[in-house]
């Protein structure tokens, strides 16, 4: 009877945990909505394919303006955005030391002047005396040699006074040419030193981009060629030509300067302004990259992927290797190959296994 009971008991009990097993393991269904995303299937067709590098806004005509004396600023005459015209008076340096230079060189040319003037009346005595054998070879000699030396001391004194003259016009600056002024490091009462710059001034209208390109890439870059600058603060697109391509990096690191004049165009830019140039390459060299949108691209920390969609229509994370990017297009060195699709976009946040519908 014992043996009976026990047996009852171990039956029950087991009955009980497959019950409770099966509870367990049911599946809990996913009513949610699918995702509806936009797919985009991978291509190696590129079509005009390009190098990107950033680059800066300059003006094509810009001056530093500097001084080559010391001395102290007695006035600023513009501010910064102030349009001004060729030979427009910008600042004045005190010049008191060199209007005492200029004095003494005046009172040095009087002074060689009237000696020069007698050593000529000397001279041309002398000479007529010689002619008429009434003077020696010597006397002729010595009065011909102050003639020269007060000729020399004449010419010095003028040499003089055209040094001083030429200083003068570092104590007033004018602008070089017709424009606005763009930045100003003095106001009145600085001490000016020499090389030191006091202002700048640009001719606005006319813009080129400096850009600095690899080593690696710059065999690719061609004179005169044609190329879309993209300014990204709002966000346009300017048509430019190569004018200029750096055949030495010995300065630069490694980077090669490229200079871009940039066509005219309605497009409101200012110096100093960020760019992302396109240079066009030689197709032959990219017709095998895998280029996908950056916008489809998911990083978490230092890996980067995209969603692809599984067989059964969910998303499923991919991780990639990226290479080199070209403007809103990034390279695929891996993970990713000819033919197969990725998620571009979603209309809800995606995440390995979420339910999708393809628009």
């Amino acid at each position: 009877m014992k043996k009976y009971t026990y047996t009852l008991a171990i039956f029950t009990l087991s009955l009980f945990m497959i019950s409770c097993g099966s509870k367990d393991k049911k599946t809990v269904e996913d009513n949610s909505p699918p995702i509806v995303v936009k797919v985009n299937n991978v291509s190696a067709n590129n079509n005009n394919p390009f190098l990107a590098v950033s680059g800066k806004i300059q003006s094509v005509n810009s001056a530093d303006l500097s001084t080559r004396i010391l001395g102290f600023v007695s006035k600023v005459y513009v501010n910064v955005g102030d349009k001004v015209k060729r030979g427009q008076l910008l600042i004045s340096i005190n010049n008191a030391d060199l209007q005492a230079k200029r004095a003494q060189a005046s009172a040095s040319i009087t002074e060689a002047t009237a000696a020069y003037n007698n050593a000529q009346k000397d001279y041309n005595r002398f000479k007529n005396l010689f002619e008429n054998n009434s003077a020696s070879q010597k006397e002729l000699d010595d009065i011909t040699a102050r003639y020269e030396m007060a000729k020399a001391r004449l010419e010095a004194a003028k040499q003089m006074k055209n040094e001083v003259n030429a200083q003068f016009a570092y104590s007033n600056i004018t602008a070089p040419f017709s424009g606005v002024v763009t930045s100003k490091t003095v106001k009145q009462g600085d001490m000016a030193n020499p090389g030191q710059p006091l202002l700048s001034v640009e001719s606005p209208g006319k813009f080129e981009v400096v850009a600095m390109v690899p080593e690696t890439e710059i065999s690719k870059i061609k004179k005169g060629v044609t190329v879309d600058v993209i300014v990204k603060s709002i966000n346009k697109t300017i048509k430019g030509k190569v004018t200029e391509i750096s055949t030495s990096a010995k300065h630069t690191g490694g980077q090669f300067l490229v200079k871009i004049a940039l066509d005219k165009s309605d497009v409101n830019i200012l110096s100093g302004m960020f760019v992302t140039v396109q240079f066009p390459i030689d197709e032959k060299s990219t017709a095998k990259l895998v280029l996908i949108p950056t916008e489809a691209i998911i990083t978490k920390g230092q890996l980067s992927g995209v969603y692809t969609v599984s067989q059964s229509n969910t998303a499923l994370l991919r991780w990639l290797r990226l290479g080199r990017t070209y403007g809103d297009r990034v390279e695929v060195l891996s993970g990713l190959s000819t033919g197969e699709s990725y998620i571009l976009s979603a209309e809800g946040k995606l995440f390995n296994g979420a339910k999708i519908s393809i628009q």
